[in-house]
């Protein structure tokens, strides 16, 4: 199949602009929302119009077409999970205590230790498939549980090979500065780190680095020296901060020129202005803050600020088993009081600008490659039915790659 028509869409989601690298601030600035049809060829977007003479076309009379969702924060690929956690944070342990007891970062580590690369990659595959008939058409890779220099590059080899069988564009972080890994103190694993980067950037499809600023990881003197690595090796860098205390790492990692910080839910409110001015994205993570008992990040301050907001399922086997960008929308419009619009936008091209992928992903324009899904209703019914699977079709580059069962009767050859 070299060409596509999706016709007679309820709702066609597209930035009012072309070109447009992200959208800034709320209320669906720069968005435009309005019935229409879209055509592909050779897995591109060609126009924002119907093709009568398209080989497949696709009716999508009342649904909505919107980009394919991008989740610009998992920690794929890890083996196994932590169920028995989440029962003690029922309970009432902490996240703290739960680590200094053995359990959390150093216990996925221990488990993607003990597991074959193939089980690895059938876990992680697994789940990209789950992401993918939920709508998701892009997202992100880290290391971080491997706690060793050899761990994490084995890691990071992994997320390349799990890159190569998946449907969906990945983009590799190495978040080197995760944990402590046994043997070291803070200082003494960022000098591994760092002797361990010309390996990194030579060996594996890394774009990125991340460090965890926390009271059992990392402090701000640690990510402003990882922004230098990340400077000398021609990465972006990453940070997950103020996560569960306020530490005023956010100034810290704008000044070393962060392209993201992420998680937010304890962010000193002094700091908001210049993050919202800022060329630097505010990665919130709701499901996270839910399953991890953490406070709701600044969201609505943060979007009329003007700040380039993301949402994403930090999907990991702890804190966030999450697999749903919908899911992780609705929550963001409850928690953040955000529009539907506001949390598309979240998840598709201020997500993709997060990864570097925004020139080719996240928003319907002629020329970007042809990743769709259709809504069953208007985006607003997305965080109004909170859990329901709203996606009836996925289209990865212009090819169909899943599809609701009774949907085939919207599909006929050109």
């Amino acid at each position: 199949m070299s060409s596509l028509s999706i016709d007679g869409a309820l709702q066609v989601l597209a930035p009012g602009e072309r070109g447009l690298p992200h959208l800034r601030g709320g209320r669906t600035a720069g968005l435009r929302l309005q019935p229409g049809s879209l055509s592909c060829r050779d897995g591109l977007i060609a126009a924002l119009d119907d093709d009568p003479a398209a080989d497949l076309r696709l009716d999508a009379t009342g649904l909505a077409l919107v980009p394919g969702l991008v989740d610009a924060h998992t920690h794929l690929p890890f083996a196994g999970w932590r169920d028995g956690e989440y029962a003690m944070r029922i309970a009432g342990a902490s996240y703290e205590e739960i680590a200094r007891a053995g359990g959390g970062i150093a216990s996925s580590a221990r488990a993607l230790a003990a597991a074959p690369d193939e089980e690895v990659l059938q876990q992680a595959g697994g789940l990209a498939d789950e992401m993918l008939r939920l709508g998701t058409t892009a997202f992100e890779c880290k290391s971080g549980y491997g706690l060793s220099r050899a761990g994490e590059l084995r890691q990071l080899g992994l997320a390349s090979v799990l890159g190569r069988r998946v449907r969906q564009r990945t983009a590799v972080t190495a978040l080197l500065a995760h944990a402590l890994p046994a043997g070291f103190d803070a200082d003494g694993w960022l000098d591994e780190v760092e002797a361990m980067l010309p390996e990194v950037v030579a060996g594996s499809e890394a774009r990125a680095l991340d460090l965890y600023v926390e009271s059992i990881a990392f402090t701000n003197d640690h990510l402003e020296r990882m922004g230098g690595l990340a400077r000398r090796y021609g990465l972006a860098l990453r940070a997950h901060v103020e996560q569960f205390a306020t530490h005023r790492s956010v100034p810290v990692a704008l000044a070393a020129g962060a392209r993201s910080v992420d998680h937010l839910s304890c962010l000193d409110p002094a700091d908001l202005p210049a993050l919202a001015r800022a060329d630097c994205a505010a990665v919130l993570l709701p499901g996270a803050e839910l399953m991890g008992e953490e406070r709701a990040a600044p969201g609505r301050a943060l979007l009329d600020a003007g700040a380039i907001c993301v949402l994403a399922t930090d999907l990991n086997p702890g804190t966030a088993p999450i697999a749903s960008l919908p899911l992780v929308m609705g929550l963001g419009v409850r928690r953040y009081r955000w529009t539907a619009a506001e949390a598309l936008g979240a998840a598709t091209l201020n997500a993709a600008w997060t990864l570097g992928l925004h020139e080719e992903l996240g928003s319907l324009e002629p020329g970007k490659r042809a990743d769709l899904v259709l809504l069953d209703g208007p985006i607003e019914r997305v965080p109004y039915r909170l859990g329901h699977d709203p996606v009836v079709a996925v289209a990865v580059a212009g090819e169909i790659v899943h599809l609701r069962p009774g949907a085939e009767r919207r599909l006929r050859g050109g």
